[in-house]
């Protein structure tokens, strides 16, 4: 069994690690902290929940000089709620190096994190725009950065901060080490590594191991009425640790919260309408163990990398397979088993198949006390049915524009629910989603965009059709 300490660390930094209660490395850790050691350069595949924070933390600290007052190391991410996770966890990484981590993000005074930039910081965690606005207030100099971490750069591609992302690079040293971490490889991310990182070191965990085998998976078929009722009697049988149960709008999420804590449980929400304080002492509460019960969104879940949840409750079937594989991977962190278990109303048969398809494992029926093995699916042969495409990831793409746009309420998650849906595509081969004021874009395989934009369009999104076509090149 490999150790932290084959792996080339410093007693100080194993030191640290014993703290926190480390035992031994997760695999993205085993394969990425040695060439990180090394001064390669590393792409890092692996999902949120597999360690990659201490996959680059480690090595960072390692080569910290704290006697040095300069920012030596940069981690950008796309969220606010992964920029404090991140900085939490490379805080308990260095209390025995004594460097000094301090993060930026927006929604929070920037002229407290000016002083504290002022004041020292070795380790800089922040959010591609809050680092942006500090580079052009001269606060933050990069001169001497010789670390620079892309923490989920997917989802920076995602959210179109990606050439931002180019331009902070561009202010950092040439000489710089520089990882990039991804669940997926989009050509996007493809073509920023092939710009920006050196010779890279490819490291890859398959996300099959970090969620679906490590969590026991289970549907429940319940009436709309009665779910509350419902997840009282899953959650009094289950006695979670800790539970995250997903509700998929804000409105539904405060109402099922006020339900639970009217039955006397210790609940809380958290949902995108909440102010940032609230939100912040939501996700402090919960990773601290004082809230055992989260009643959440899956946008205001994100970033949430909390190895004491024990428990998935999909209150609300996701919208797409992508969704749930995203949500069950919640639990069963890092070696850990876990369950989820998936509530589904009778009118949500084709959805809970659509997610076995996925992830190839049946779901088997709750009962208090079960435990299964996941069961593969053995895939019956289909007729009349649309193909099914997926990405291999070497494809060519095409775009396709939706007339139709945030003046109409449409978000990204509803452009892709409605695609995987009318056109049998799978969420992961659904690209480049961008919602502008009235139109959106996205990218699907070029083999089948003609076939895909035909059966979404005339598609129903928020109550209202939407049209949908290639996009003229």
């Amino acid at each position: 069994m490999t150790t932290f300490a084959d792996l080339g660390l410093s007693e100080s930094t194993l030191e640290a690690l014993e703290d926190v209660g480390y035992e031994k490395p997760s695999p993205i850790q085993e394969q990425a902290i040695p060439p990180m050691l090394e001064g390669r350069d590393v792409i890092g595949q692996a999902q949120t929940g597999s360690g990659k924070t201490a996959a680059f933390g480690l090595p960072i600290i390692e080569y910290i000089d704290p006697t040095e007052p300069e920012v030596q190391a940069l981690v950008l991410t796309p969220t606010r709620e992964l920029c404090i996770q991140v900085t939490q966890a490379l805080r308990a990484y260095a209390t025995r190096k004594g460097a000094d981590v301090v993060a930026v993000f927006g929604g929070a005074p920037i002229r407290t994190q000016q002083a504290q930039l002022k004041a020292g910081g070795h380790i800089v965690v922040g959010t591609v725009g809050r680092v942006l606005d500090l580079i052009g207030r001269h606060s933050l100099v990069l001169d001497h950065c010789r670390f620079v971490v892309l923490d989920e750069a997917d989802e920076m591609l995602d959210l179109g901060f990606l050439e931002d992302v180019e331009k902070i690079l561009r202010l950092t040293p040439n000489s710089r080490q520089t990882a990039l971490f991804s669940a997926t490889m989009p050509p996007p991310i493809r073509a920023l590594a092939d710009n920006y990182l050196y010779d890279p070191e490819h490291v890859k965990v398959q996300s099959a191991t970090l969620t679906v085998d490590s969590v026991e998976q289970f549907q429940l078929t319940v009436k709309t009425a009665d779910k509350a009722d419902k997840l009282v009697e899953v959650l009094e049988a289950e006695r979670p640790d800790q539970a995250i149960v997903f509700v998929r709008t804000k409105i539904r999420t405060d109402q099922l919260y006020k339900k639970m804590k009217d039955r006397g449980f210790n609940v809380k929400a958290l949902h995108g309408d909440m102010s940032q304080g609230s939100r912040d002492g939501v996700m402090l509460g919960f990773k601290g163990g004082r809230v055992p019960i989260l009643v959440a969104t899956d946008v205001a879940a994100r970033g949430l990398d909390i190895s004491t949840v024990t428990h998935v409750v999909n209150f609300d079937v996701p919208r797409s397979p992508d969704v749930y594989v995203h949500r069950i991977g919640r639990t069963g962190r890092v070696g850990r088993a876990g369950r989820a278990i998936t509530f589904v109303e009778p009118k949500q048969e084709k959805e809970l198949e659509a997610i076995e398809r996925h992830t190839g494992v049946k779901v088997s029926p709750w009962a208090a006390g079960a435990h299964v093995e996941p069961a593969p699916i053995v895939e019956k042969p289909r007729r009349h049915t649309k193909p099914h495409v997926t990405r291999n990831g070497d494809e060519d793409y095409a775009k396709l524009i939706v007339a139709g746009g945030r003046a109409a309420g449409i978000e990204v998650a509803d452009l892709v629910s409605a695609v995987t849906h009318a056109a049998s595509i799978d969420g992961e081969a659904v690209r480049d989603v961008k919602v502008l004021e009235h139109f959106a874009f996205l990218s699907v395989p070029a083999a089948e965009a003609e076939r895909i934009a035909a059966a979404v369009d005339g598609e129903r999104v928020r109550g209202r059709r939407i049209r949908v076509e290639p996009a003229k090149v």
